[in-house]
């Protein structure tokens, strides 16, 4: 528990306003034993046949400027000495330089002309160890449920700060005198906010110096703060306004949550989590401030260890890598990290773009689709407006369904097939579900098309689970293949998503009544089902096609990279463990 509490932000508050004396870190208790090859040393004698390793003195690492980040563990592979990269890290653009790396398996640099340095060389700070305690990585499992629990809290909070508007458009109309449409921009604009906000907020979390607390932690606070003068404004302008400004700065746990569970659970259990962070809009958004913060990005957490051995023991070259690739990073190169990659990286990889439309259509979809719900259950079936909500708990319910389909796909399909191949998996092998789910869609639309207002209220209530199902069988599996496939751009591709499908979301509340006022509801429906339609080969071509592809990006994670990779043996030691339990 003191662990858990030690890395949330209250402590890092505590701890830095007692000048670092109350709640310190394990290098700063008495009796702390720095090992051996943090601590400073002579210089040794300089060998003719070694002259670049030892220009870096008897650590065998030399100054900052002349080392550079070599593409390692889920992103790449480091050559044999002397061989030079690999032939997966061959023709990686700058940002793969310039990136901070999401994986502990990539803790390795190398000096200009000579082999990789292993995280035994005495001047790169890493873990202490397989089984560092602060490896975010080798958690307990009460820590990590704890996290994933305030990150759904967190997410729950704003994306329940979009739809709880619904209800209040006709007094909106009311109060501002407007018409139903511009009543809607409220929602929209909501909408928008959250789908721009992670392309300037979840990307700045890959900053090493960053982190992922404090961007958490500071808009969260905003968020909370913005509410009061929403509540009180007296004109739609400045209503408008705040709805955006909430949305916009409450973001960043909708992009940047999948990064956070990345960087804690191994690859065979993410899915379990991710599955329950795509649940986490049904989630009450109230408790979130009170256990929401914790450090997870494992670049930050060494940088900070860095920091604190180079005050411990007087070497000033102890660097952790994050530190020497932000020391690197020119100030244009930092925009392109923040602000352009995420919109490069929809436009110049399929895969990505591909995952994005298909998305987003869902969540226009969706959107349509809830707007129908009043006329079908009031307008039709003649119910109050109070319980013509319930209906809408029936794709909860659905959702609650299908994630359990989801964990036993996960436990008897996918983690043999991970163990089997000692971790050295495809992405693709995270979409079958996917394919499934591309069914329940228009199944759904047309069901309830046809069955609304025709049959008893039941039938369409039982169609409307399938989305449900669908959209967890959907995003599960996307949300998890993302970053398996982009594993050093986590954050920014998931951003990317978050915009494209908010963007094709925000729109559809102002055109869905409209269009099932002219088409009705049969015809409306039914043109949203064939829409899904036209979109179900998707995850069967990526499927297919999607090691070709990854092949030919200079991004994302190559098949040689994974077949050079290390078996990941953090992860069946977990196994082995849960089998013994």
């Amino acid at each position: 528990m003191y662990q858990t509490f030690r890395d949330s932000f209250i402590r890092q508050i505590i701890y830095f306003a007692s000048g670092r004396k109350l709640l310190q870190h394990p290098e700063e208790r008495p009796g702390f034993v720095v090992p051996d090859k943090y601590r400073p040393r002579e210089k040794q004698a300089r060998s003719p046949n070694t002259a670049s390793l030892s220009d870096a003195g008897a650590d065998g690492v030399g100054p900052v400027e002349k080392r550079r980040p070599v593409d390692a563990g889920a992103g790449a592979t480091a050559a044999a000495p002397g061989a030079g990269a690999a032939p997966g890290a061959a023709g990686r653009d700058v940002e793969t330089q310039s990136t901070s790396r999401e994986s502990e398996a990539s803790d390795r640099t190398v000096v200009e002309g000579n082999a990789p340095l292993s995280e035994e060389d005495g001047n790169i700070v890493t873990w202490y160890g397989p089984d560092d305690p602060e490896n975010p990585k080798n958690w307990s499992l009460l820590k990590k449920c704890w996290v994933t629990l305030a990150i759904m809290l967190m997410t729950s909070s704003v994306y329940m700060g979009s739809s709880i508007y619904s209800p209040a458009i006709t007094q909106t109309m009311t109060y501002f005198g407007l018409g139903q449409v511009p009543a809607t921009l409220g929602l929209s604009l909501f909408v928008v906010g959250y789908g721009v906000g992670p392309l300037f907020l979840a990307p700045i979390t890959e900053i090493p110096a960053v982190g992922r607390t404090a961007p958490y932690i500071i808009t969260l606070a905003i968020f909370c703060v913005l509410q009061v003068p929403t509540a009180l404004v007296t004109n739609f302008a400045g209503f408008a306004i705040l709805r955006f400004l909430a949305g916009f700065i409450g973001s960043p746990p909708l992009a940047t949550g999948g990064a956070s569970l990345q960087d804690i659970f191994s690859p065979h259990k993410l899915p379990y989590a991710m599955g329950l962070y795509g649940l986490s809009a049904a989630s009450a958004p109230a408790l979130a401030p009170i256990i929401s913060g914790f450090a997870t990005s494992t670049n930050n957490i060494l940088l900070r260890r860095a920091q604190r051995l180079r005050r411990l023991t007087g070497n000033q070259n102890l660097r952790s890598h994050s530190e020497i690739q932000q020391g690197e990073m020119t100030g244009g190169e930092i925009v392109r990290m923040t602000l352009v990659r995420p919109f490069s990286m929809t436009f110049t990889e399929p895969i990505v773009l591909a995952i994005n439309v298909y998305i987003g259509l869902i969540y226009a979809v969706l959107y349509s689709y809830f707007e129908s719900f009043p006329i079908v259950y009031v307008e039709g079936y003649g119910w109050s407006l109070g319980v013509a909500d319930l209906p809408f708990a029936a794709l909860l319910v659905g959702s609650f369904i299908s994630y359990t389909g989801f964990c036993l796909w996960n436990r008897f399909y996918f983690e043999p097939q991970f163990f089997k191949a000692q971790g050295k998996v495809k992405p693709e092998t995270r979409l079958p579900m996917s394919m499934a789910g591309a069914f329940a869609f228009p199944i759904c639309l047309f069901w309830f098309a046809w069955t609304a207002n025709r049959t008893h209220w039941v039938s369409p209530l039982i169609a409307s689970s399938f989305f449900g199902i669908g959209a967890t069988w959907m995003f599960m599996p996307f949300l998890t293949y993302l970053p398996h496939a982009y594993p050093e751009f986590a954050a920014s591709v998931l951003a990317s998503n978050d915009f494209f499908r908010s963007m094709m979301g925000a729109g559809m509340p102002l055109v869905a009544v409209p269009m099932f006022g002219n088409l009705g509801i049969d015809w409306g429906n039914t043109l949203l089902g064939c829409l899904t339609v036209l979109f179900i080969p998707i995850p069967f071509v990526l499927f297919k096609y999607g090691p070709w592809l990854r092949a030919r990006s200079p991004r994302s994670l190559h098949d040689e990279d994974i077949d050079n990779m290390p078996p990941d043996d953090a992860a069946v030691r977990e196994h082995n463990a849960d089998q013994v339990v």
